[in-house]
């Protein structure tokens, strides 16, 4: 059963799926779309071309597709887009797109804590937590189950890898590689994510490699070509090396090495 306080402003053309509750003093634009089980407590605001997926959680104050704060915007029709599942934290802001066609775009199961910042096509990944404070400027890339710890400001078009932790913070201006521990000001790689790897049943040889290719490729002071050459000739081959040989070989920013 939908519940709709009766101070919300929804406007018309807005879509609101089945059990749904809209809280006092929302307020939700024309072209919102709310799917089954959303919650939406006090006070927050979805404008824009917005979907939030089913059994969303947004807290008070939240403003999810509002207007990019980038100054080339000229009026496109852009998008925001929340997976099913995710939890939006009080202060939280989500912007939509720049251009034409694109899209803002937060995965399934993320939690983002309170005065977060999400900026102009970012797209971020699945089960991904980023904690109080933390800042992505425009299109960053957060791979799925990455962790950005508070404070921590993120430079526009840095990707941070699958399963990487950010420590709070961090200034991050350099791609952070999947499975790694990066810290610091700027932000550099200080290990393997060993907690990390644990929790989510990576296996042990997976992890062996892991250890191998990050010898390679951060203390062993070879170039990041050198390494990556001497990883693909004695490390012993697995998904998450080559999900890792992958992410080094795409890095337009370079990596954050020490």
């Amino acid at each position: 059963m939908t519940r709709i306080h009766p101070t919300a402003v929804i406007a018309d053309g807005a879509e609101l799926g089945q059990d749904v509750e809209i809280g006092p003093y929302c307020v939700l634009g024309p072209e919102v779309r709310i799917e089954d089980g959303v919650r939406l407590a006090a006070h927050v605001v979805v404008e824009g071309r917005t979907t939030l997926g089913a059994g969303c959680r947004i807290f008070p104050f939240a403003c999810i597709g509002t207007r990019t704060q980038d100054l080339k915007y000229r009026g496109a029709a852009t998008r925001v887009e929340i997976g099913p599942g995710t939890t939006v934290r009080e202060y939280v802001t989500v912007n939509s797109a720049t251009n034409e066609g694109e899209v803002t775009r937060v995965g399934a199961n993320c939690l983002l804590m309170a005065c977060s910042h999400v900026a102009h096509a970012c797209r971020i990944g699945d089960e991904v937590i980023m904690a109080n404070s933390a800042a992505l400027a425009g299109d960053v890339v957060v791979e799925d189950q990455a962790i950005i710890g508070g404070l921590t400001g993120v430079h526009q078009f840095v990707r941070i890898g699958k399963l990487c932790i950010v420590g709070g913070a961090s200034k991050v201006n350099k791609d952070c590689p999947p499975y790694m521990m990066v810290d610091g000001n700027p932000a550099v790689v200080r290990g393997i994510n060993a907690v990390g790897l644990k929790r989510r049943a990576i296996p042990d040889d997976a992890r062996k490699s892991l250890k191998a290719a990050y010898h390679l490729l951060f203390r062993a002071g070879l170039s990041t070509r050198q390494a990556v050459d001497r990883i693909a000739e004695t490390v012993k081959s697995c998904d998450e090396v080559e999900n890792l040989l992958d992410f080094v070989d795409k890095s337009e920013r370079g990596i954050a090495k020490p």
